[in-house]
């Protein structure tokens, strides 16, 4: 049994429309780099897109599943409706200049929990959130994840499963037009170290589709400390899948008690497992029980243009 917290946030999936408009949008207007290209493991005519910081370090990845066809999706009780993003030390006013100048859309700054954000639109219509911090940057004009948002109808039992359980504490509690959040932080200063969960008056039914996160990975230092995390996370009562190999990362999946699907991803491997760190996101990759249909999947799938 680990007696450590989780440390933050792994990654964050989320569902889109076209995957051209998709990289666009977060390489170009965000400034992300693609660092892997690859598949949907359970839909091989689908990609799954990796965005992230230059090395694709654990707390900064942001992944999709772009279908060409989907359905608009919306956000509701029982599933994470936000994600976002830390803006270093500085930098906030040069993000509202940067969307200036490049004509995109944007909401005016917000302010919670004594910090400012600003809310723009990716091109389905999911909000994308920047942060203001107090933590340095190293040159970029974002710092990875700051936190993420989970819609719930009752925010107490899955604040005791991040409590109680994953070592979460509490940081902050407001409500604002109607709107209550409950801040939970992890111990330590990892990326992603804040989770948010939201309770609004009148919540409507969520529906996944373009534009919805699909699920929420925490990390994991190692496989070991992963097992444990199950260990604990069945004695709590969950209901846990086995370890599946994602390649990058292996995985196990729930759903916590407000409806949210839960994952904790292992750091190592990571992105630079089959392609040097250099090069990272340029050629697709497949996981070997497809790289024999090579040929197939790549007729299928639409072409992309990256920015170098």
């Amino acid at each position: 049994m680990t007696d450590k917290a989780i440390p933050g946030l792994h990654h964050v999936t989320a569902i889109s429309g076209p995957p051209q408009a998709n990289v666009d949008f977060f390489t170009g207007v965000l400034d992300q780099r693609l660092v892997k290209r690859t598949v949907n493991f359970d839909d091989p005519g689908t990609y799954h897109l990796y965005y992230g910081d230059h090395e694709g370090s654990p707390g900064t990845i942001l992944t999709f599943f772009p279908f060409v066809g989907a359905g608009r999706g919306s956000a509701g009780a029982g599933m994470a409706s936000a994600y976002s993003y830390a803006v270093p030390k500085g930098r906030f006013d040069d993000w509202i200049h940067r969307l200036d100048d490049l004509d995109f859309a944007h909401e005016a700054p917000a302010e919670r929990f004594g910090a400012r954000v600003l809310t723009l639109h990716d091109p389905d219509g999911a909000p994308v959130e920047l942060i203001e911090t107090d933590r340095a940057g190293d040159g970029t004009m974002l710092d990875g994840f700051h936190s993420v948002t989970l819609w719930l109808r009752d925010i107490g039992p899955t604040a005791k499963l991040l409590t109680e359980v994953m070592g979460y504490e509490e940081a902050g509690h407001e409500t604002v037009d109607g709107t209550e959040r409950l801040r939970l932080r992890a111990p330590g200063d990892a990326r992603g170290a804040i989770v948010e969960l939201m309770r609004r008056e009148g919540a409507g039914i969520g529906r996944q589709g373009a534009g919805s996160i699909h699920h929420v990975a925490f990390r994991a230092e190692s496989d070991a400390v992963q097992l444990d995390w199950r260990e604990r996370l069945l004695r709590a009562g969950m209901q846990v899948t086995p370890v599946i190999d994602r390649q990058y990362f292996n995985a196990i999946y729930f759903r916590e008690p407000g409806g949210v699907l839960f994952e904790i991803a292992t750091d190592p491997p990571g992105f630079a497992a089959d392609e040097p760190v250099e090069t990272l996101g340029r050629d697709l990759k497949l996981p070997p029980q497809y790289e024999a249909y090579r040929a197939r999947i790549e007729q299928v799938l639409p072409p992309l243009k990256v920015p170098a």
